[in-house]
């Protein structure tokens, strides 16, 4: 039911993160059609604030632009799926569907990304051939992780030549 709560506001963020706001008509359009999904919810109902929101605090912890790209993506599957078991022959509800299905689009890096999330947590890590691949592989992960973090080593040792402190 919290669903349709916040339905408008992680829409906007998504759609203006993303540059999928051509107009503001298109917005006040989808809050129309979201006004009216909710009230095929009954989403007024009393147990909504139990709880508190379930994707816009989720949302605050994710601040880069490809960890906001995961996190849609999976938002919007997840409507997508809530919208599966609705009424499609409304108006309103195809309008929206419509609009996450554009939006899942442009977000499918940040579905594979979340795919890969999966798998990893599916590994054997008990299993002796999975643990040899990973030994193989160990010392081009900290090469990896090395490149994402010497940028930061080297402004630091070059500050230190340059300081006579």
């Amino acid at each position: 039911m919290a669903f349709q709560t916040y339905s408008l506001f992680v829409l906007s963020v998504i759609m203006i993160s993303f540059g999928h706001v051509e107009s503001r008509l298109n917005l006040l359009q989808l809050q129309n059609d979201i006004d009216k999904l909710k009230a095929d919810f009954n989403s007024s109902h009393s147990d909504v604030a139990d709880g508190g929101p379930i994707f816009t605090e989720k949302l605050s912890s994710w601040t880069e632009r490809n960890e906001k790209r995961i996190i849609l993506s999976q938002i919007i599957s997840m409507y997508l799926k809530m919208l599966e078991s609705t009424d499609k022959s409304k108006d309103h509800v195809r309008n929206i569907a419509d609009e996450l299905y554009t939006l899942k689009a442009s977000l499918s890096d940040g579905s594979k990304k979340i795919e890969d999330l999966k798998d990893l947590t599916k590994l054997q890590m008990s299993d002796l051939k999975v643990q040899r691949k990973a030994v193989n592989e160990l010392f081009s992960v900290l090469q990896k992780l090395g490149d994402t973090s010497s940028p930061h080593k080297r402004k630091r040792s070059q500050f230190q030549r340059l300081c006579k402190c």
